[in-house]
C-alpha cells in the first residue's frame, strides 16, 4: 500500500499536486528528520503519519490564505527543524527561502537537508531574530515572513514584522488556542493588535480551519505591512518577551 496515500489525499484537499520528485523529497526529509532526532531534539513527533499531517500538511496549509505561485522571497523565523519553510519550498520550488534559527546545531541540520534535497535559492542562517532584523542586515527585505514558533503574537510580531517589505505580509501559524481569553476578556489577537500597529502592520485576516481528515484545529493570522517599522524595533534580545508592546510604546 502506498504509505503516502493519506498525505496525497490531504494535499488534494489543499489543491496541491506534487510530482514524484517532490514526494521523494518529502520522504527523504522525513527520514533525515527522524534519524537526526536520535541525537538532537528536533521534534517530539516522529511517527510517519503524524509528521506528514502535523508538520508537512500543517506547513502547507498556508495556501488557505496565501498564493504561493511565482518567485518571491520568504523568511521563516524560528524555523527549528525547518517548518514551515522547507515543506513550502519543496511544494513551491520557485520561492526564494531563508531559514532563520538561533541554534547552530539545527542550522547545521537544515544545511544538510538543503544539500541532500538539492533545493535551490535556499539558505539557513544562524542567529537571533532581533539581530538580523537590524538595518544593514535582513530588515525589510522579504515579501513574506512566516513563523510556527511558539510565542505570544505580540512578541512574535516584534520579531517578524521588521523583516517584511512595505506591501508584504507576516503570517503566523497558531494552534486553536488563539481565541482563548488571555487576560480578562481579551484574546491573544486583541492583545497583539496594538503591537502590530506600532510595528507598521495591520491585521488583515484570521483563518481558522481543521487540518484535512483530522480533528486538529489550526489558525493562520495574516498581517499586512503598510508602513516601515520604527527604527527602535526590534528591541535588544530578550526585551520583547519580558516587556511586550501591549498598551504603549516602550
Amino acid at each position: 500500500m502506498d504509505r503516502l496515500l493519506q498525505f496525497k489525499n490531504d494535499l488534494e484537499e489543499l489543491h496541491i499536486t506534487l510530482s514524484d520528485l517532490q514526494l521523494g523529497q518529502f520522504l527523504t526529509y522525513y527520514e533525515m528528520l527522524v534519524e537526526k532526532n536520535k541525537v538532537m531534539n528536533l521534534t517530539a513527533i516522529t511517527e510517519f503519519d503524524e509528521v506528514m499531517k502535523k508538520h508537512f500538511v500543517d506547513s502547507l496549509s498556508l495556501v488557505k490564505v496565501c498564493d504561493l505561485s511565482g518567485s518571491f522571497s520568504v523568511i521563516d523565523v524560528g524555523t527549528g527543524a525547518g517548518f514551515p519553510g522547507i515543506p513550502l519550498k519543496i511544494a513551491f520550488p520557485d520561492l526564494k527561502l531563508t531559514l532563520l534559527d538561533s541554534l547552530n546545531k539545527r542550522v547545521g541540520f537544515l544545511q544538510e537537508v538543503i544539500e541532500r534535497l538539492g533545493i535551490q535559492n535556499t539558505e539557513a542562517v544562524h542567529g537571533r531574530a532581533e539581530d538580523f532584523a537590524k538595518p544593514g542586515q535582513l530588515r525589510e527585505t522579504f515579501d513574506l515572513c512566516v513563523s510556527r514558533a511558539v510565542a505570544n503574537l505580540s512578541v512574535l510580531s516584534e520579531y517578524c514584522i521588521p523583516y517584511v517589505k512595505v506591501g508584504g505580509k507576516f503570517i503566523s501559524y497558531k494552534s486553536d488556542k488563539i481565541n482563548i481569553e488571555s487576560e480578562g476578556s481579551r484574546t491573544e489577537i486583541e492583545e497583539a493588535e496594538y503591537a502590530i500597529s506600532v510595528l507598521g502592520g495591520k491585521l488583515a485576516e484570521q483563518k481558522e480551519f481543521m487540518l484535512p481528515s483530522s480533528d486538529i484545529c489550526r489558525n493562520l493570522v495574516v498581517i499586512e505591512k503598510n508602513r516601515p517599522t520604527p527604527k527602535q524595533y526590534p528591541r535588544k534580545a530578550g526585551t520583547a518577551g519580558k516587556k511586550p508592546i501591549v498598551t504603549k510604546m516602550q
